[in-house]
């Protein structure tokens, strides 16, 4: 593994944003200047090719429906939300929405929009078009999600149209043409924040309807997905020009209402494989790559690729699927935990500084519990606990992905073979189950079915503790089949809670409560990298992935 000295050798990018932890909802932003004054000189036209090496093919480019690294990745360059992330600071900065205030003890937002900006089929960006959106991700069906498991809505607003009551999203209303109202049914502190995520981008109302957005026709890496998934629009400074099997290519929008930066096309390139991603930066066909490996990081530095460290802000996780008879018991899940050696799993695999995880929440977010129960890794109690939960051998069919690196999981294979001795050598009967990540696997193991392990892991979008908690274990979901009624009101509740000790407290008993049931057994805040070429001046590394490629610096 790479020594100590070589992994130092990095620039580390994206140390502020965490460190500041959740932001208030209540901040009215000026506008920002170099986006509303215009230049004292006309800017230079993009003309530069960036040429980027992914580690996957998108799932999908409806940003409403794909939740994957790959696909957001592309849609943040094409589509916009009505607020952005400030790089340095954390908080929410405007973007399609140039200000907002609240009102209604927290149960209403008004914003007000920019004006004069189009989509990238020329139809206008309105109140009216916020309003599509927004019903459009309330309205979908049950038949839609279950087809889309990626779907982000429900798990930050907590339900659909089809049950109002439950849901924390009421309505949208568009009070003029630069003016639009968004009601909640409580309060929900991290309102702002959620709306940062990639899946609540604003897309054109008549490409959605054109590219029947609802209706999931057509197949992308083993998903069903629309005609609009296959070629998006929005307002973003990138327009979708084309996918094929081995990249998707975007250009310059040129009626972007903000800074094109320098790049006039880019060419996604997935390589599925960690060795032909660092092979291709050192023949130089791609300008950087994301997901640098333990295995291939001594050779990035001995070659003197830049590499550039994002802090921890994902997850990475053993599933366990208690709608499996076996794994209702809590000893069998207690037993799984305490079969796996954490440490050796990040000293063999993660780069250096990866922490352990006891539970699901980063360190430096708001709500993380300093005192998380964590029963270790004690193999001869694992194996006592096997026997006191009545574990008789059962086959446990253990899913894992092929073909495939996401920042918290660099090397899916050689981390599942580990982890399967780890549980075989306590008497666990494992199954492998490899699935390739393109042949649907997300779709399998968050979907109900056999897979009684899986490896996955989730990636923040927001710096709050609610990005992790409520997506993977505010309400029953077919991943987990976790049924906790009282931690699911207590999500539900923090959720509404104002910043302070209170909130943070709540936290504290939701991640306690979450790790003594063990659900599923979290391993490594994992450090992810990206390797850049000497073409590379800066890139906008951060911990949320929010990279828009219009920040890129290139050598002229």
């Amino acid at each position: 593994m790479p020594s100590s000295t070589s992994r130092r050798a990095v620039l580390k990018a994206g140390t502020v944003l965490l460190a500041l932890g959740a932001t208030s909802c209540t901040a009215v932003p000026s506008p920002s200047p170099s986006s509303e004054s215009p230049s004292a000189t006309t800017p230079a036209e993009p003309t530069a090719t960036f040429n980027f090496g992914t580690a996957a093919q998108p799932l999908g480019l409806d940003p409403a429906l794909s939740s994957d690294v790959e696909s957001q990745r592309i849609t943040r360059q094409i589509l916009e939300g009505l607020v952005g992330v400030d790089q340095t600071t954390g908080k929410p900065t405007p973007l399609l929405a140039t200000e907002w205030s609240e009102s209604n003890e927290g149960r209403s937002y008004t914003f007000t929009l920019r004006t004069g900006v189009t989509f990238q089929d020329g139809t206008p960006f309105n109140a009216d078009a916020v309003c599509a959106n927004f019903n459009r991700w309330f309205a979908f069906p049950a038949d839609l999600r279950r087809q889309a498991p990626g779907s982000s809505f429900k798990g930050v607003f907590k339900a659909h149209s089809d049950e109002p009551d439950l849901s924390i999203f009421k309505s949208c209303t568009a009070l003029s043409a630069d003016t639009v109202r968004i009601d909640l049914t409580q309060r929900f502190t991290a309102f702002l924040q959620a709306l940062t995520l990639p899946a609540f981008a604003m897309a054109s109302p008549a490409a959605l309807a054109s590219g029947t957005a609802d209706v999931l026709d057509q197949s992308r890496g083993g998903r069903p997905v629309s005609a609009f998934a296959t070629r998006p629009v929005g307002t973003g400074p990138f327009s979708f020009a084309s996918w094929d099997e081995q990249s998707v290519t975007l250009v310059t929008n040129n009626t972007y209402w903000g800074d094109r930066g320098q790049i006039a096309t880019i060419n996604f390139m997935a390589y599925n494989h960690p060795q032909t991603r660092l092979q291709a930066l050192l023949d130089g066909k791609i300008d950087g790559y994301d997901a640098v490996t333990v295995g291939n990081f001594d050779q990035l530095v001995k070659r003197g690729k830049q590499i550039v460290q994002r802090d921890p802000f994902s997850v990475m996780y053993v599933g366990i699927n208690q709608d499996i008879p076996v794994l209702q018991n809590q000893k069998v899940r207690q037993a799984i935990e305490m079969a796996i050696d954490k440490d050796t799993l990040i000293r063999r695999f993660f780069i250096d500084n990866t922490a352990r995880a006891t539970q699901f929440v980063p360190p430096k977010i708001s709500g993380f519990n300093n005192d998380a129960p964590e029963l270790g890794h004690d193999p001869a109690k694992a194996r006592e606990y096997l026997k006191e939960g009545g574990y008789a051998g059962e086959e446990l069919k253990f899913y894992y992905p092929l073909n495939v690196t996401r920042p918290y999981l660099p090397t899916p294979e050689k981390v599942y073979a580990e982890i399967s001795r780890q549980l075989t050598a306590v008497g666990f009967n494992i199954q492998p189950v490899p699935v390739d990540w393109s042949d649907g696997y997300l779709q399998k193991v968050q979907s109900p079915g056999d897979h009684a392990l899986h490896l996955l892991g989730w990636n923040g979008s927001y710096s709050d503790a609610d990005n992790f908690v409520g997506p993977l274990f505010g309400e029953k979901n077919g991943e987990f089949g976790y049924q906790d009624p009282q931690v699911f009101s207590k999500i539900n509740r923090a959720r509404g809670l104002p910043e302070g000790e209170e909130r943070d407290e709540q936290y504290h008993t939701i991640n306690a409560q979450i790790a003594a049931t063990v659900p599923a057994v979290p391993i490594a805040f994992p450090i992810s990298a990206l390797a850049l070429s000497d073409r590379v001046v800066s890139y906008p590394a951060s911990p949320v992935l929010n990279e828009v490629f219009t920040k890129v610096q290139l050598k002229p």
